[in-house]
């Protein structure tokens, strides 16, 4: 589906609405003017495999708004061209497509699969210079923009996802014991230091920290950890879903009364409603609007009229990738530089209280590698919807 450049201009996007403009026909009026070269947007999609569930809604949020801006007139007149391949979430499978599809064109965009990936990746988007990066890793070490000066995430990282986390905490119960349980795995322990640190600079307290395997494992010795520690509150991070599920039934079969909370690859909505009734009041951090929430906004709008039925949270993530990166693009080409690594990146550091239609309920702005703003959202498993409890929060202000 595509609208054209005056239906765009109505919806009200502010600094979004811009990036679709002028159109392509104007941009070829003159009699003789070449075509403008595509701007070429690659991607390590992890289509099949562990987490092809996040990686088929992510591209299919990264198409969507291909359409809309393409429909448009692309950027400054330029297409942008999509192109994808799978990588079934391996790393090695990854870097074999980024080599494919540089090596096939000059790529300005991509989108990482995973933490492994961009780490794997980073010295040849050194070497190449060409290309600016987002994806699917939170990973805090990509906030360090020294270290990934051509990457960025669309969203907080894990640390500060724990951050945001812990301020709703204290504006709730402002000594609360907090239970942290996690993976043993990089993913999982990535927030372990920030949380400590936060829990004890908002004059928290560390209940007790568990970790355990990835995945489906016997809880039983951990929930009776948990039990006598009687935290006010316990996150979950490192974890999709299991062992989450068996946690809380265990918990609440043995009376536990902590509220239990999660990070964004817990919280899409889907998977916490197959968590079961247990799973009622739920909490966790999001960093943008649910497709079937409260959000508000002309392009969250599109995105539902596009899509009549609820896309997860992995979409909108994948959507509004493609609204910074080509946004990144527009700003470079409106200044009137080479869309190069560099320039685009310090475009995309301008950004300033940019309106992303609704997908993020407040202004964004870009200041380093993350974008450090979420809302606690509560299962209501009766509704099966996530319902805000919160208003948003910026770790910037």
């Amino acid at each position: 589906m595509t609208i054209n450049k005056r239906e765009l201009m109505g919806l009200g996007l502010g600094a979004a609405a811009s990036a679709m403009a002028p159109s392509f026909a104007l941009a070829q009026a003159k009699k003789g003017t070449a075509p403008a070269e595509d701007i070429v947007f690659g991607a390590s999609m992890p289509l099949t495999g562990v987490f092809a569930f996040a990686g088929i809604a992510i591209d299919m949020g990264i198409k969507d708004y291909m359409s809309i801006l393409n429909g448009a007139g692309g950027v400054k007149g330029r297409k942008v061209k999509y192109i994808a391949e799978d990588t079934a979430y391996k790393v090695d499978q990854s870097m074999a497509v980024f080599k494919r599809l540089t090596s096939q064109n000059k790529v300005n965009l991509y989108y990482a699969d995973s933490t492994g990936f961009v780490k794997a990746v980073n010295p040849e988007l050194e070497r190449n210079a060409n290309i600016l990066m987002t994806g699917a890793s939170f990973a805090k070490e990509i906030s360090n923009a020294d270290r990934y000066p051509a990457q960025f995430m669309v969203g907080p990282d894990y640390a500060e996802m724990v951050g945001i986390l812990l301020r709703y905490i204290k504006s709730t119960k402002p000594n609360a014991k907090v239970a942290l349980v996690y993976s043993d795995t990089e993913f999982g322990r990535d927030p372990v230091d920030a949380f400590r640190a936060d829990t004890k600079a908002l004059g928290l307290q560390v209940a007790v920290e568990i970790v355990t395997p990835p995945g489906s494992v016997d809880v039983s010795a951990e929930v009776v950890k948990l039990r006598r520690a009687d935290p006010d509150y316990t996150i979950f991070h490192g974890y999709v879903s299991a062992p989450i599920p068996e946690f809380i039934n265990q918990a609440k079969s043995l009376g536990l009364k902590t509220q239990f909370m999660g990070t964004f690859w817990t919280m899409d909505k889907t998977t916490v409603m197959r968590m079961g009734p247990n799973a009622d009041g739920f909490l966790g951090v999001m960093p943008y609007n649910y497709y079937d929430g409260d959000g508000k906004g002309a392009m969250l709008d599109k995105i539902r009229g596009l899509r009549k039925e609820y896309v997860g949270t992995g979409y909108m993530q994948g959507f509004l990738a493609a609204m910074l990166l080509t946004e990144a693009a527009r700003r470079t080409l409106d200044a009137g530089n080479e869309l190069t690594g560099k320039n685009m990146k310090i475009a995309l550091s301008s950004i300033r209280n940019f309106d992303t239609g609704g997908l993020i309920g407040v202004p964004l702005s870009i200041k380093g590698n993350s974008i450090p703003i979420g809302r606690i959202y509560k299962a209501d498993f009766k509704a099966q919807k996530m319902v805000a409890a919160s208003d948003w929060i910026n770790l910037q202000t």
